[in-house]
């Protein structure tokens, strides 16, 4: 694996890889420090045979363009990593194992864990309040792909093989869904009425994160960063204020929030599908690394308590 990212940096973009350590990753991908001796990169590897990767890559040359765009023309720029291009102007390249983007290396820590400080509050309630000031129709790039159409994909292959097939499933999971398949069914069909709801009353969009949490937030020098855009929709504003809902800080940002959106009121409703929805791709995603990633005995536990968190929280 290590030679063939080598091969691929070298041949790709031209860098004389001298270091490569692998850095700890979400879900999405794997990803490495990469150093000439010079300069260091942030490699991410979506590989080939996660489940995942279909999903996380097929708007790649959708987003990207517009995360470009904002870094240049708004007051978001420094605040978005974008990627390095190749050789050939691409923003991303493929060997057999797997798909790959490249970025500047930022020298900062990731949030994580840790609470965000004020500072850190008003400094993310400004970039979210940015960002939502953009619709479809005010950035000069493709958007029609990734404006919300309030979807459920994964309620059938949920349905089908957890909740269908049940009886059939791995001693482990079986376990851990016991008595908790009548929860997960109810929020599915809650979900479900709050689409059909949402389509029929055309909620106002704009451009939003979609996966604002603490692991992709990190803190360079004096600046917050938001990075993994991956997910990155024309959607109404409460796909990104969900994620801050239950925080400590969520009336502050509100407040500073509305000072850039004064007519702003939260959907109840939009709120209430996003956190529905997320919760349940959530479940259908850590399900289907169980169901058919190849994972080691390390890896299959922490996937198992992944889903039991979230679980967890759709029985409360």
């Amino acid at each position: 694996m290590t030679e063939k990212i080598i091969s691929i940096l070298q041949t790709e973009y031209g860098i004389n890889c001298l270091s490569l350590i692998s850095q700890k990753g979400g879900w999405s991908a794997s990803a490495y420090k990469v150093s000439d001796g010079v300069k260091n990169y942030f490699l991410k590897a979506y590989e080939l045979n996660r489940a995942s990767t279909p999903k996380l890559t097929s708007m790649i040359d959708i987003y990207i363009p517009i995360t470009i765009w904002l870094n240049q023309n708004t007051k978001l720029s420094g605040k978005i990593p974008v990627p390095v291009a190749t050789k050939d102007g691409n923003y991303r390249c493929q060997d057999n194992h797997a798909i790959y983007l490249l970025y500047e290396y930022i020298d900062g820590e990731t949030i994580g864990d840790d609470e965000l400080s004020d500072e850190q509050v008003v400094q993310l309630s400004d970039m979210i309040a940015e960002l939502h000031s953009f619709s479809s129709t005010q950035i000069p790039c493709d958007s029609l792909k990734i404006r919300e159409d309030f979807a459920l994909p994964f309620l059938q292959p949920l349905k089908e093989h957890i909740i269908q097939n049940f009886e059939n499933l791995a001693s482990d999971l079986k376990e851990l869904l016991k008595g908790r398949i009548e929860s997960v069914e109810k929020l599915m069909q809650r979900a479900e009425k709050l689409s059909h709801y949402l389509i029929k009353n055309k909620p106002k969009m704009v451009f939003c994160h979609t996966d604002l949490h603490n692991w992709n937030l990190m803190q360079s020098k004096n600046i917050l960063i938001l990075i993994d855009w991956e997910g990155l929709k024309v959607a109404p504003p409460e796909a990104d204020l969900m994620f801050l809902k239950k925080k400590p800080y969520y009336k502050c940002f509100l407040d500073i929030y509305q000072e850039k959106h004064p007519d702003f009121q939260v959907n109840s409703d939009a709120m209430e599908f996003y956190l529905a929805r997320r919760m349940l791709e959530d479940t259908w995603e850590l399900a289907e690394q169980l169901l058919f990633d190849s994972q080691n005995e390390e890896s299959r536990s922490q996937t198992l308590k992944y889903l039991k968190e979230i679980l967890d929280d759709i029985e409360s």
